[in-house]
């Protein structure tokens, strides 16, 4: 009768022995040979009056390998499921040796697997964690800005015959050329639409009275301010950090003069961006505009307080890990080869670099784990389902809430639930919001006043130590 037995053999490191007698693997050893035999095609032979021995002969060792090692992948999971361990990945054979295995000798065998266990483990306590919740200071120019930005974006762009002032957009051909103003063979050649502010005063006062067909010559760093030449560099395909391209001269024709007429602001406008809003006044537009502004910067600060709480769980909980285990998992996992069939295992040196990431989400996925298990955090599909129509919303920007119920955006849902990646995808990103909305509900943050620049300064800064 089969056995299995445990042994420690380092950190959550066991040694399982796994040991075999004839009467577990020699039955169905047989009664296999005996279903090849009736099976076997072989040329001077009928079809199942194949002599057994020259069966046993042709197919008898890999048969027999074949069942032995059935047995013993039928012992370990029994094993596993009845002392119901807890264990990362699968089993790793130790100190394999299938020579051993002899089809004219069958006798008692024993395997050796080592298994990692995965570490009980209390959360660290987020609520004696500091936490910080930013309040962005939403400022009369923020609003002015933004009322500035809708009043353009919905205006009417009246054409004009020649520029008068900087306010006036123009429609321009940038043609690279050289300092004489000559186009040079293969160079840039790229339409854009900027507003004469846009350009350096020098250049501004070159543009004015300008009209259609009319060409100005520039060199870039001249003709922009840093913001700008940032921007511009960009849209030519430049490299902002290359001085040599900054300098490179371009011919601008004029190809549109236009003027940008803001909307007005009156209860027509208002109604138009928050139809049944009951927005009146200028007053009460810049009041729900101010509201808008907060909003978007306290999903902002919310944002923050996730990244704050990943970072208090996964530096504050401690877990053991059996390393060697693992370093030994992944080393044996290798890579694909480039012909997609053999296995490259991983060189010591390529285990030690991957390791500390490895660990690192092993850690996010225990902790994660462990929430979702004590706080019976659960995702259904009618959740995943308005996932899937929220995030072609977010695709197709232009769509009114009224689209929420044509048949379409339904099947487009219903297909998408049919897409397991794609389910796996939005379960996992669903499931890890709600462990940070429990996860906000332990900690106690001390509110912090902080102006919309210090607060994209922090951010930009934090995400670049990360990366």
């Amino acid at each position: 009768m089969a056995t299995v037995t445990k042994e420690n053999i380092g950190l959550l490191h066991e040694k399982l022995t796994v040991k075999l007698e004839k009467q577990d693997y020699l039955p169905s050893f047989e009664k296999a040979l005996k279903e090849y035999s009736k099976k076997a095609n072989i040329p001077g032979f009928r079809k199942g009056m194949v002599p057994a021995g020259l069966i046993k002969k042709m197919y008898g060792p890999s048969l027999f390998t074949d069942e032995v090692l059935r047995s013993v992948d039928r012992e370990l999971i029994s094993y596993l499921q009845n002392d119901k361990l807890e264990i990362f990945a699968q089993p790793l054979p130790l100190e394999a040796d299938f020579r051993q295995l002899d089809v004219n000798n069958p006798t008692d065998y024993s395997f050796h697997f080592e298994i990692g266990m995965k570490p009980e483990f209390d959360l660290a306590d987020l609520a004696k964690g500091p936490t910080t919740r930013y309040v962005v200071t939403v400022t009369d120019e923020m609003v002015d800005n933004e009322i500035t930005r809708l009043q353009n974006r919905y205006g009417n762009m009246q054409d004009k015959e020649a520029v008068e002032n900087e306010e006036y957009v123009i429609n321009v051909l940038f043609t690279e050329t050289n300092e004489a103003g000559e186009a040079i063979e293969g160079g840039i050649t790229k339409d854009n639409s900027l507003l004469v502010k846009y350009f350096a005063d020098a250049v501004r006062g070159q543009l004015i009275g300008k009209k259609v067909g009319d060409t100005v010559l520039v060199q870039l760093n001249g003709a922009f301010d840093e913001k700008e030449l940032e921007f511009i560099m960009s849209d030519l395909g430049l490299n902002k950090e290359d001085k040599a391209a900054a300098q490179k001269f371009f011919n601008i024709e004029i190809t549109k003069v236009g003027l940008l007429e803001k909307k007005e602001l009156n209860e027509e406008f208002f109604n138009q961006l928050y139809p049944g809003g009951e927005i009146k006044t200028e007053a009460d537009f810049r009041n729900k505009i101010k509201e808008e502004i907060q909003a978007y910067w306290n999903s902002q600060a919310r944002n923050q307080i996730h990244d704050q709480v990943f970072h208090l769980l996964v530096d504050k909980t401690k877990i053991d890990f059996p390393e060697t285990f693992l370093k030994r998992w992944i080393k044996t996992q290798g890579e694909q080869a480039q012909n997609g069939e053999q296995p490259v295992a991983k060189s010591d040196e390529q285990v030690e670099q991957e390791f500390p990431g490895f660990i690192s989400q092993l850690k996010w996925t225990l902790i994660t784990d462990k929430i979702v298990q004590e706080n019976a955090i659960q995702v259904n599909p009618d959740e995943i389902r308005e996932f899937a129509k929220q995030q072609l919303f977010g695709y197709m920007s232009n769509m009114g809430a009224a689209a929420s119920d044509q048949p379409w955006v339904n099947d487009y849902v219903e297909k998408m639930m049919k897409d397991r990646k794609y389910v796996e995808d939005a379960y996992n990103r669903i499931q890890t919001q709600k462990v940070f909305e429990w996860s906000e509900t332990q900690v106690k943050p001390v509110e912090t006043p902080i102006t919309a620049e210090d607060f994209t300064k922090m951010v930009e800064e934090h995400q670049h130590h990360h990366h």
